[in-house]
Protein backbone atom coordinates (compact mmCIF):
# COMPACT_ATOMS: atom_id res chain seq x y z
CA UNK A 1 0.00 0.00 0.00
CA UNK A 2 1.28 3.23 -1.08
CA UNK A 3 2.54 5.62 1.82
CA UNK A 4 1.49 9.67 1.15
CA UNK A 5 3.08 12.62 2.73
CA UNK A 6 0.65 15.46 3.13
CA UNK A 7 2.18 18.65 4.31
CA UNK A 8 -0.02 21.21 5.68
CA UNK A 9 -2.63 18.74 6.88
CA UNK A 10 -3.92 21.38 9.63
CA UNK A 11 -4.57 23.69 7.05
CA UNK A 12 -7.57 24.04 5.35
CA UNK A 13 -7.08 22.21 2.33
CA UNK A 14 -4.55 19.61 3.35
CA UNK A 15 -6.94 18.23 5.97
CA UNK A 16 -9.71 17.80 3.44
CA UNK A 17 -6.89 15.79 1.11
CA UNK A 18 -5.65 13.95 4.10
CA UNK A 19 -9.37 12.61 4.96
CA UNK A 20 -9.92 11.67 0.94
CA UNK A 21 -6.93 10.00 0.71
CA UNK A 22 -7.46 8.00 3.51
CA UNK A 23 -11.04 7.13 2.78
CA UNK A 24 -9.30 5.98 -0.95
CA UNK A 25 -7.26 3.27 0.84
CA UNK A 26 -3.96 5.18 1.35
CA UNK A 27 -1.62 5.33 4.18
CA UNK A 28 -1.05 8.38 5.01
CA UNK A 29 1.19 10.52 7.19
CA UNK A 30 0.51 14.18 7.35
CA UNK A 31 2.82 17.08 8.50
CA UNK A 32 1.93 20.88 10.32
CA UNK A 33 4.04 22.99 11.83
CA UNK A 34 0.15 24.47 13.78
CA UNK A 35 1.94 28.20 13.18
CA UNK A 36 -0.31 30.88 14.57
CA UNK A 37 -0.67 32.75 11.32
CA UNK A 38 -4.98 32.67 12.39
CA UNK A 39 -6.21 30.41 15.43
CA UNK A 40 -4.14 27.17 16.24
CA UNK A 41 -7.29 25.48 17.83
CA UNK A 42 -9.60 25.51 14.39
CA UNK A 43 -6.41 23.42 13.87
CA UNK A 44 -6.49 21.36 16.38
CA UNK A 45 -10.43 20.91 15.38
CA UNK A 46 -9.57 19.95 11.95
CA UNK A 47 -6.84 16.83 13.41
CA UNK A 48 -9.34 15.94 16.03
CA UNK A 49 -11.38 15.30 13.37
CA UNK A 50 -9.09 12.80 11.84
CA UNK A 51 -8.65 10.95 15.52
CA UNK A 52 -5.16 12.66 16.39
CA UNK A 53 -5.09 13.99 20.02
CA UNK A 54 -3.99 17.73 20.92
CA UNK A 55 -1.61 17.53 23.48
CA UNK A 56 0.12 14.87 21.59
CA UNK A 57 -0.03 17.19 18.36
CA UNK A 58 1.75 19.85 20.69
CA UNK A 59 4.35 17.77 20.51
CA UNK A 60 7.57 19.00 17.59
CA UNK A 61 8.94 15.88 15.99
CA UNK A 62 6.36 13.36 17.61
CA UNK A 63 4.73 10.67 15.19
CA UNK A 64 1.07 10.70 16.36
CA UNK A 65 -1.06 7.63 15.38
CA UNK A 66 -5.32 8.45 14.98
CA UNK A 67 -7.40 7.02 17.22
CA UNK A 68 -9.91 6.78 14.64
CA UNK A 69 -8.19 6.17 11.24
CA UNK A 70 -5.62 2.91 11.30
CA UNK A 71 -3.73 4.46 8.35
CA UNK A 72 -3.04 7.94 9.48
CA UNK A 73 -0.58 9.25 11.54
CA UNK A 74 0.54 13.08 12.21
CA UNK A 75 3.70 14.63 12.98
CA UNK A 76 4.68 18.63 13.87
CA UNK A 77 7.38 19.50 11.98
CA UNK A 78 8.63 22.76 10.14
CA UNK A 79 9.75 22.55 6.36
CA UNK A 80 12.72 24.11 6.99
CA UNK A 81 13.76 21.75 9.27
CA UNK A 82 16.86 20.13 7.50
CA UNK A 83 17.34 17.61 9.90
CA UNK A 84 14.42 16.12 11.29
CA UNK A 85 12.45 16.53 7.54
CA UNK A 86 15.17 13.83 5.85
CA UNK A 87 14.93 11.49 8.70
CA UNK A 88 11.13 11.48 8.35
CA UNK A 89 11.06 10.56 5.15
CA UNK A 90 14.43 8.23 5.41
CA UNK A 91 12.00 6.09 8.36
CA UNK A 92 8.49 6.01 6.46
CA UNK A 93 9.49 5.62 2.56
CA UNK A 94 6.87 7.84 1.01
CA UNK A 95 5.70 6.84 -2.09
CA UNK A 96 4.52 10.56 -3.06
CA UNK A 97 4.23 13.85 -1.56
CA UNK A 98 1.77 16.30 -1.70
CA UNK A 99 2.91 19.68 -0.40
CA UNK A 100 -0.01 21.89 0.80
CA UNK A 101 2.33 23.63 3.72
CA UNK A 102 3.10 27.44 3.13
CA UNK A 103 2.44 30.45 4.75
CA UNK A 104 -0.76 31.59 3.18
CA UNK A 105 -2.38 34.89 2.86
CA UNK A 106 -1.73 37.55 0.32
CA UNK A 107 -1.96 40.50 2.40
CA UNK A 108 0.44 39.36 5.52
CA UNK A 109 3.01 38.77 2.84
CA UNK A 110 3.36 42.80 2.86
CA UNK A 111 4.01 42.85 7.35
CA UNK A 112 5.59 39.44 7.05
CA UNK A 113 7.97 38.79 4.45
CA UNK A 114 10.48 36.92 5.96
CA UNK A 115 7.82 33.95 7.25
CA UNK A 116 7.26 33.42 3.02
CA UNK A 117 10.93 33.33 2.63
CA UNK A 118 11.50 30.87 5.14
CA UNK A 119 8.47 28.26 4.69
CA UNK A 120 8.02 28.72 0.50
CA UNK A 121 10.92 29.13 -0.54
CA UNK A 122 13.76 27.63 2.01
CA UNK A 123 11.00 25.24 3.30
CA UNK A 124 9.81 24.09 -0.30
CA UNK A 125 13.80 23.69 -1.09
CA UNK A 126 13.91 20.99 1.55
CA UNK A 127 11.04 19.18 -0.10
CA UNK A 128 12.72 19.00 -3.23
CA UNK A 129 15.94 17.82 -1.96
CA UNK A 130 14.29 15.17 0.52
CA UNK A 131 11.92 14.16 -2.84
CA UNK A 132 15.42 13.88 -4.76
CA UNK A 133 17.57 12.23 -2.46
CA UNK A 134 14.53 9.50 -1.39
CA UNK A 135 12.85 8.74 -4.74
CA UNK A 136 10.01 9.63 -4.98
CA UNK A 137 7.62 9.16 -7.75
CA UNK A 138 5.44 12.06 -7.74
CA UNK A 139 5.46 15.68 -6.13
CA UNK A 140 1.99 17.05 -6.03
CA UNK A 141 2.40 20.71 -4.79
CA UNK A 142 0.65 23.86 -4.41
CA UNK A 143 1.01 26.97 -6.50
CA UNK A 144 -1.80 29.83 -6.34
CA UNK A 145 -3.90 31.65 -8.80
CA UNK A 146 -1.88 34.77 -7.59
CA UNK A 147 0.84 33.99 -10.01
CA UNK A 148 -1.03 34.74 -12.56
CA UNK A 149 -0.99 39.05 -10.82
CA UNK A 150 -2.62 41.55 -12.93
CA UNK A 151 -2.45 39.65 -16.17
CA UNK A 152 -5.90 41.47 -18.25
CA UNK A 153 -6.33 38.57 -20.48
CA UNK A 154 -9.01 36.16 -19.55
CA UNK A 155 -9.73 33.28 -18.55
CA UNK A 156 -6.20 32.59 -16.61
CA UNK A 157 -4.33 29.64 -18.78
CA UNK A 158 -1.27 27.93 -17.53
CA UNK A 159 0.24 28.80 -21.02
CA UNK A 160 0.00 32.39 -19.75
CA UNK A 161 3.27 34.71 -18.67
CA UNK A 162 3.51 34.80 -15.71
CA UNK A 163 6.65 37.03 -14.48
CA UNK A 164 4.87 39.98 -12.85
CA UNK A 165 3.94 39.03 -9.35
CA UNK A 166 1.75 41.81 -7.59
CA UNK A 167 2.51 40.50 -4.14
CA UNK A 168 5.94 38.46 -2.33
CA UNK A 169 3.10 35.80 -1.72
CA UNK A 170 2.78 35.24 -5.77
CA UNK A 171 6.43 35.79 -6.13
CA UNK A 172 7.54 32.72 -4.24
CA UNK A 173 4.74 30.28 -5.70
CA UNK A 174 6.14 31.27 -9.06
CA UNK A 175 9.96 30.62 -7.62
CA UNK A 176 7.99 27.01 -6.50
CA UNK A 177 7.35 26.35 -9.99
CA UNK A 178 10.29 27.42 -11.02
CA UNK A 179 11.99 25.43 -8.50
CA UNK A 180 10.15 22.20 -9.12
CA UNK A 181 11.15 22.71 -12.75
CA UNK A 182 14.65 22.75 -12.41
CA UNK A 183 14.75 19.53 -10.02
CA UNK A 184 12.40 17.67 -12.32
CA UNK A 185 14.57 18.56 -15.46
CA UNK A 186 17.61 17.51 -13.45
CA UNK A 187 16.99 14.98 -11.56
CA UNK A 188 13.85 13.63 -12.51
CA UNK A 189 11.23 13.78 -10.25
CA UNK A 190 8.00 13.81 -11.54
CA UNK A 191 6.19 16.87 -10.48
CA UNK A 192 2.46 19.01 -10.42
CA UNK A 193 2.06 22.59 -9.36
CA UNK A 194 -1.65 23.39 -9.01
CA UNK A 195 -2.86 27.37 -8.95
CA UNK A 196 -5.70 27.06 -6.93
CA UNK A 197 -8.12 29.50 -7.27
CA UNK A 198 -10.11 31.21 -3.99
CA UNK A 199 -11.18 27.78 -2.14
CA UNK A 200 -13.78 27.92 0.22
CA UNK A 201 -16.42 25.64 2.41
CA UNK A 202 -16.64 24.76 5.14
CA UNK A 203 -13.43 23.94 7.76
CA UNK A 204 -11.74 27.38 5.89
CA UNK A 205 -9.51 29.70 7.28
CA UNK A 206 -11.19 32.39 9.32
CA UNK A 207 -8.44 35.25 7.42
CA UNK A 208 -10.75 34.64 4.10
CA UNK A 209 -13.79 36.46 3.05
CA UNK A 210 -16.37 33.85 3.67
CA UNK A 211 -16.01 33.33 7.45
CA UNK A 212 -14.89 37.30 7.85
CA UNK A 213 -18.02 38.15 6.15
CA UNK A 214 -20.19 35.79 7.96
CA UNK A 215 -18.93 37.07 11.49
CA UNK A 216 -19.68 40.59 10.25
CA UNK A 217 -23.02 40.02 8.99
CA UNK A 218 -23.92 38.28 12.28
CA UNK A 219 -22.47 40.76 14.27
CA UNK A 220 -23.92 43.91 12.50
CA UNK A 221 -20.90 44.99 11.56
CA UNK A 222 -19.78 46.46 8.16
CA UNK A 223 -17.70 44.46 6.13
CA UNK A 224 -15.10 45.87 3.83
CA UNK A 225 -15.56 45.68 0.03
CA UNK A 226 -12.79 46.63 -1.76
CA UNK A 227 -12.17 48.43 -5.16
CA UNK A 228 -15.75 49.52 -4.41
CA UNK A 229 -17.15 46.03 -5.31
CA UNK A 230 -15.92 46.01 -8.59
CA UNK A 231 -14.41 42.86 -8.34
CA UNK A 232 -14.67 38.92 -9.23
CA UNK A 233 -13.02 35.81 -8.41
CA UNK A 234 -13.43 32.49 -9.69
CA UNK A 235 -14.67 30.93 -6.31
CA UNK A 236 -14.17 27.11 -5.75
CA UNK A 237 -15.32 24.43 -3.35
CA UNK A 238 -12.94 22.41 -1.25
CA UNK A 239 -14.86 19.12 -3.22
CA UNK A 240 -13.59 19.71 -6.30
CA UNK A 241 -10.54 21.34 -5.27
CA UNK A 242 -9.65 17.82 -3.38
CA UNK A 243 -10.95 16.27 -6.72
CA UNK A 244 -8.17 17.84 -9.01
CA UNK A 245 -5.78 16.93 -6.16
CA UNK A 246 -6.67 13.60 -6.35
CA UNK A 247 -6.53 13.24 -10.35
CA UNK A 248 -3.47 14.89 -10.68
CA UNK A 249 -1.77 12.53 -8.15
CA UNK A 250 -2.82 9.84 -10.00
CA UNK A 251 -1.65 10.98 -13.27
CA UNK A 252 2.10 11.81 -12.63
CA UNK A 253 4.24 13.47 -16.11
CA UNK A 254 5.86 11.77 -18.43
CA UNK A 255 8.91 12.91 -20.27
CA UNK A 256 7.96 15.41 -23.02
CA UNK A 257 11.17 17.44 -24.29
CA UNK A 258 12.35 20.35 -22.16
CA UNK A 259 9.19 20.14 -19.94
CA UNK A 260 10.33 16.37 -18.80
CA UNK A 261 8.60 15.31 -15.78
CA UNK A 262 6.80 18.47 -15.19
CA UNK A 263 3.11 20.16 -15.60
CA UNK A 264 1.27 22.70 -14.14
CA UNK A 265 -2.75 22.66 -13.60
CA UNK A 266 -5.90 25.17 -12.81
CA UNK A 267 -7.74 24.22 -10.31
CA UNK A 268 -10.84 26.37 -10.49
CA UNK A 269 -15.04 26.45 -10.88
CA UNK A 270 -14.00 28.02 -14.31
CA UNK A 271 -16.84 30.44 -13.72
CA UNK A 272 -15.95 33.95 -11.65
CA UNK A 273 -18.48 34.81 -9.61
CA UNK A 274 -18.73 38.91 -8.55
CA UNK A 275 -18.04 39.85 -4.93
CA UNK A 276 -21.31 41.44 -4.73
CA UNK A 277 -23.31 38.38 -5.74
CA UNK A 278 -21.32 36.28 -3.13
CA UNK A 279 -22.55 39.09 -0.40
CA UNK A 280 -25.49 38.41 -1.56
CA UNK A 281 -25.87 34.53 -1.62
CA UNK A 282 -24.10 35.31 1.96
CA UNK A 283 -26.96 37.29 2.92
CA UNK A 284 -29.61 35.08 1.58
CA UNK A 285 -28.36 32.14 3.71
CA UNK A 286 -27.89 33.96 7.07
CA UNK A 287 -30.99 35.66 6.35
CA UNK A 288 -29.30 39.04 7.09
CA UNK A 289 -28.42 42.28 5.00
CA UNK A 290 -25.18 43.30 5.25
CA UNK A 291 -23.90 46.49 5.96
CA UNK A 292 -20.96 47.66 3.66
CA UNK A 293 -17.74 49.65 3.51
CA UNK A 294 -16.75 50.29 0.37
CA UNK A 295 -13.31 50.66 -0.19
CA UNK A 296 -10.12 50.90 -2.88
CA UNK A 297 -8.34 48.16 -3.89
CA UNK A 298 -5.62 46.91 -1.21
CA UNK A 299 -2.31 46.93 -2.33
CA UNK A 300 -1.29 43.13 -3.97
CA UNK A 301 -4.61 42.40 -4.47
CA UNK A 302 -6.46 42.15 -8.40
CA UNK A 303 -9.42 42.75 -9.63
CA UNK A 304 -10.51 39.24 -10.72
CA UNK A 305 -10.15 35.94 -11.61
CA UNK A 306 -10.71 33.88 -13.73
CA UNK A 307 -9.55 29.67 -14.50
CA UNK A 308 -9.24 28.31 -17.84
CA UNK A 309 -9.82 24.27 -16.25
CA UNK A 310 -9.18 22.78 -19.69
CA UNK A 311 -6.11 21.14 -19.36
CA UNK A 312 -7.83 19.49 -15.96
CA UNK A 313 -10.69 18.71 -17.71
CA UNK A 314 -8.65 16.18 -19.92
CA UNK A 315 -7.78 14.16 -16.43
CA UNK A 316 -11.56 13.85 -16.01
CA UNK A 317 -12.05 17.13 -13.72
CA UNK A 318 -15.56 18.31 -13.25
CA UNK A 319 -16.41 21.64 -11.18
CA UNK A 320 -19.47 20.53 -9.73
CA UNK A 321 -20.87 22.69 -6.80
CA UNK A 322 -22.10 26.19 -7.96
CA UNK A 323 -21.90 28.84 -5.68
CA UNK A 324 -25.20 28.75 -4.06
CA UNK A 325 -24.68 25.27 -2.87
CA UNK A 326 -21.01 25.71 -1.27
CA UNK A 327 -22.61 28.97 0.38
CA UNK A 328 -25.61 26.64 2.31
CA UNK A 329 -22.66 24.22 2.85
CA UNK A 330 -20.34 26.79 4.32
CA UNK A 331 -23.07 28.75 6.41
CA UNK A 332 -24.30 25.20 7.87
CA UNK A 333 -21.01 24.35 9.04
CA UNK A 334 -19.93 28.04 10.29
CA UNK A 335 -23.20 28.47 12.74
CA UNK A 336 -23.05 25.08 13.93
CA UNK A 337 -18.94 25.58 14.55
CA UNK A 338 -19.55 29.36 16.24
CA UNK A 339 -22.56 27.64 18.04
CA UNK A 340 -25.01 30.45 16.07
CA UNK A 341 -28.48 29.97 16.52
Amino acid sequence: MQTILVTGAAGFIGFYTAKKLIDLGYQVVGLDNINDYYDVNLKYDRLKELGIDREEAEQENNLVQSSVYPSFQFIRLNLEDRENLPTLFNNQKFYSVINLAAQAGVRYSLENPMAYVDSNIVGFLNVLECCRHHHIKHLVYASSSSVYGANAKVPFSEDDQVDYPVSLYAATKKSNELMAHSYSYLYEIPTSGLRFFTVYGPWGRPDMAPILFANAIIKGHPIKVFNHGEMSRDFTYIDDIVQGIILTLKKPPTKKGDNSYYQLFNIGNGSPVSLMKFIETLEKELGQESKKEMLPMQSGDVPRTWADTSRLKMLGYQNTIPIETGVKSFINWFKDYYSIS
